[in-house]
């Protein structure tokens, strides 16, 4: 068995590592009388359909076999209130500050009591979705949010005989389940935001006071994404893919990009057929440090729904949606009013059959990692040559928020913020990260790219010159260029997008966003220094500045 969910009562002693004060409060409430267990799919649509928060379209659900679904499932709504993105100032992690550990300690302990007179809904599923890395995850909702819950078991794996036996065999981790409680209708002045509480090496979670679906699947793989880490796997928010040439090679890929940065077109983007293209996901992965491989967390897709209007072929693989608008089409059928609307960040948890190319797991090692960033001083390509280097850009990885996820105060849409490999998830010091993005992009045959999806200086990059950069990657056809006299880096010759190093404003502009970059990581080791990264990360950028 992957995780650790049963114990031989010889192990229940408090000097098990795994039965922290957090974890077992939280544990020990999905065992109440008023935990009803829902394990079915069909029987949590059931729920979702009648609930009274629910907005039922007369839209199909597709491929409702293969979903366990009933073949007259619909396409179902619910929308939240104010809040429709991700709450990073919510998040709180075990250990950070012993005095709010010691507050929030009888804070959840009374959160649960109160609760135990509601009636609550648990359920289990999968996050991974191959026999190396399967870890088993157990969340409860209370009644009325039946939507989360159905969302959530469609969103991860649910539990069946075919994935049953599959974990059966798994990998065995010296890791516990996942546990996650949840109570949306939570208030506290001292937490006007929400509050979601994670104890990662225990794999347990309490989010508090938030409503928006996003908060539970992140805050699934946030815990997955840490046991992953752990265990001597890259955890990687980004999208993954594999080119099968005609030559019998293969070249995969992996884009990180936060959401809205262009991940997920890149991922599914066809190339105009030129070449057998394979998906593994568009948000969540891991790479194995030991071969390279990488597997696949989720089946489904957390997907936007701003590009996919009433007439758009992929509403047809949606399941659930939140945060949309509903209107009646000519012939009375509620139908979905979408492209952001009624607010921003209308999203949609999207079947996998949407991707007809779709696998798992890639044997296959990783070729290539793509940083997207959103950064005017870079042309559409550049490569980099030094693997410390290019851990250092992608712990720097500049870019812009977007309705994903509300904007911190002092933050503006449009302002370039870091954030570091794109993962805000991250529970886990940054430095552990940055040694094994290092170690990965020291593997034989790997390359490391800075890839621009917004403008270069005040011209746009358009989504074709982006393909077109990445085929000629994948063709090893690309003409690069010295990046000025910046050691270790060069970009790819396009017409329309050469850097002009004999310009002085354009020399400042690039200094400006490295000494951005610079202030950023000498900030970071000044608050953490007892996890800072390491001085050479920052020597790499302070010789780049020096070039200039």
């Amino acid at each position: 068995m992957a995780t650790i969910e049963r114990f031989e009562k010889s192990d229940l002693k408090k000097s098990n590592p795994l039965l922290s004060k957090f974890r077992t409060t939280i544990e020990t409430a999905f065992y109440g009388n008023n935990m009803v267990e829902l394990l079915d799919v069909a029987k949590a649509y059931h729920l979702s359909l009648h609930s009274d928060n629910t907005i039922v379209t007369d839209l199909p659900v597709l491929h409702t076999k293969e979903l366990g679904l009933p073949d007259d499932a619909k396409i179902l709504v619910e929308n939240g209130g104010k809040i429709f993105g991700r709450t990073a100032q919510a998040r709180r992690i075990v250990g950070e500050n012993k005095e709010e550990d010691n507050l929030l300690e009888g804070i959840i302990r009374d959160v649960i009591y109160h609760n135990s007179h509601k009636k609550y809904y648990k359920t289990t599923g999968y996050v991974g979705l191959d026999p190396d890395f399967m870890v088993k995850a157990h969340i409860a909702f209370p009644e009325g949010y039946e939507n989360n819950l159905y969302s959530w078991l469609l969103n991860f794996q649910s539990t069946n005989p075919q994935y049953n036996a599959m974990y059966k065999d798994s990998i065995s981790y010296p890791d516990g389940d996942i546990y996650i409680y949840a109570d949306p209708d939570w208030t506290h002045p001292d937490y006007p935001m929400g509050l979601a509480y994670f104890e990662p090496d225990r794999n347990v979670a309490c989010i508090l006071g938030m409503q928006y679906f996003g908060e539970f699947k992140k805050g699934t793989l946030t815990l997955a994404w840490a046991t992953g880490h752990r265990n001597h796997y890259v955890a990687c928010h980004g999208g993954q893919k594999s080119f099968h040439i005609d030559d019998g090679s293969t070249y995969v890929a992996s884009f990180f990009g936060l959401s809205g940065s262009g991940k997920s077109t890149l991922t599914h983007a066809k190339h105009e057929n030129k070449y057998e293209i394979k998906v593994l996901h568009d948000d969540a992965f891991l790479i194995n440090l030991k071969d390279g491989s990488s597997i696949a967390l989720e089946p489904s897709y957390f997907d936007k729904t701003q590009d996919y209007p009433a007439d758009h072929p992929e509403q047809n693989y949606f399941v659930t949606v939140q945060n949309v608008g509903v209107t009646l089409d000519v012939d009375g059928n509620k139908v979905l009013v979408t492209e952001d609307i009624r607010n921003g960040n209308g999203r949609t948890v999207k079947s996998r059959y949407s991707t007809p190319n779709r696998v798992d797991k890639f044997t296959d090692p990783i070729n290539a990692v793509y940083w997207i960033m959103k950064d005017e001083s870079m042309p559409p390509l550049v490569k980099i040559s030094d693997p410390v280097v290019g851990a250092t850009f992608g712990a720097t990885l500049a870019t812009k928020r977007t309705s994903a996820e509300n904007i911190k105060k002092g933050e503006s849409a449009d302002q370039l913020v870091i954030e570091p490999y794109a993962n805000p998830f991250r529970v886990y010091p940054l430095s552990e990260d940055f040694k094994d993005f290092t170690e990965l992009l020291n593997r034989k045959n790997m390359e490391c790219y800075i890839i621009n999806t917004g403008y270069f200086l005040d011209k746009k990059i358009p989504k074709e010159i982006t393909l077109q950069a990445i085929e000629e990657m994948v063709e090893k056809t690309g003409e690069f260029l010295p990046f000025g006299e910046v050691k270790g880096m060069s970009y790819l010759s396009m017409e329309g997008f050469q850097p002009d190093f004999t310009d002085s404003t354009y020399k400042k502009l690039v200094k400006e966003r490295m000494d951005m970059r610079l202030e950023f990581l000498e900030t970071f080791n000044k608050s953490h220094p007892d996890e800072p990264l390491p001085i050479e990360a920052i020597q790499s950028v302070k010789e780049i500045i020096d070039s200039l």
